[in-house]
Order: C-alpha cells, then structure tokens, then sequence
C-alpha cells in the first residue's frame, strides 16, 4: 500500500541560529526550498486547498521580501567588501542581485494568481497558466537558491571576520524585531 505524503510545511528556523548568520541563511534557503515544493504540489492540484495556498501568499508576502532584504542590504554588501579579486564573484553577485529585482515583480503575479485562486476557491492545476507561472516562479527560485548555496556562502565562509557576522547577525535579528548577545569574538 502506497501512502501520499502532503508536504506543506514550510519550517521555522530557531531564532538562536540567527547568531551563526551563514547557518542561518543556510537554513533560510531550505525554507525556500520547502516553499518552492509547495507551490509545485499546489501549482499541480486539481483539489481546491485554501490552507495551503494562503500559506504561499503569506511567504510570498512576509518571506520572500525580508529574505531579499537581507541579502541586499547585508550578506552581498559585506561580501563585495571581503572578497579577494581572484574569488571571481561579483558577476554571480551581479546576477543574483538582478534576479532579487525581478523576482518581485514575478512575486506579485504569482500572488496575484494566488489570490485569484482564493477568491474563486479553483485550484491552481485546473488553469494551464497558473500552473505555468506558479511552477516557472519555483523553478527560477530553486536555481537562484543553488547558486547561492554553491557559490555564496562557501566564499562568504572564507572572506567574513567574526566582527562582520556578529554585525551581520544583529541586522537580521533587528529587521525581525530579536536581540542577540554577542556571540562572535
């Protein structure tokens, strides 16, 4: 006997893992793994599920932009300062920073779609286009999120000092309303 699994949950990452920033980030792009197979399983449904279907507009919402924020405004700034030239990143740097610009702007058709979904109580997997733009959104997200785990964060493991992730992880932790104690000497 077969049984189907229904993978919906998008997990939580503990707040104390906000003092190890790179973990964290880690941590933060298997969330957004999880979401992307969530909007797959959804994009593909013929059963209207409201439940999960909000959960996506909620990420897309909340996450997604915070997620964007802190790359921008911390991980990518502190790294363009760290790194050496031979590290040969700032064209991955470059392209990932243009993909954050137009993934907000893909974010909210696939929220649109979302909501329309919503309002109508349809599943996504009965329209063709929805199903296309949800599934080409996760696809271009899990490709985006590769990059950085293969790419990103192994450089920024080498080039960051302690004082730079101590910073890090209090910018994180205050765009969230959280206080840390210093952690990093």
């Amino acid at each position: 006997m077969t049984t189907l699994l229904i993978h919906d949950e998008i997990e939580d990452i503990p707040r104390e893992l906000m003092a190890e920033p790179l973990d964290w980030f880690f941590a933060e792009h298997f969330r957004h793994r999880q979401f992307c197979r969530l909007m797959n399983e959804v994009a593909v449904a013929h059963v209207f599920d409201g439940e999960r279907i909000t959960r996506l507009v909620e990420f897309l919402r909340n996450d997604l932009p915070l997620h964007i924020i802190d790359e921008e405004q911390d991980l990518f700034p502190l790294l363009r300062r760290r790194v050496l030239p031979e590290d040969e990143v700032e064209q991955a740097l470059g392209m990932l920073s243009a993909e954050h610009k137009a993934d907000a702007l893909a974010a909210q058709q696939v929220r649109d779609c979302l909501e329309d979904c919503l309002a109508k109580q349809a599943a996504p997997g009965m329209d063709p286009a929805s199903r296309k733009v949800l599934q080409g959104f996760a696809t271009q997200e899990l490709r985006h999120l590769a990059l950085e785990n293969a790419v990103i964060l192994p450089i920024a493991r080498l080039r960051l000092s302690p004082q730079d992730l101590e910073s890090m992880s209090r910018r994180l932790a205050a765009r969230r309303g959280i206080v840390l104690e210093s952690t990093h000497r």
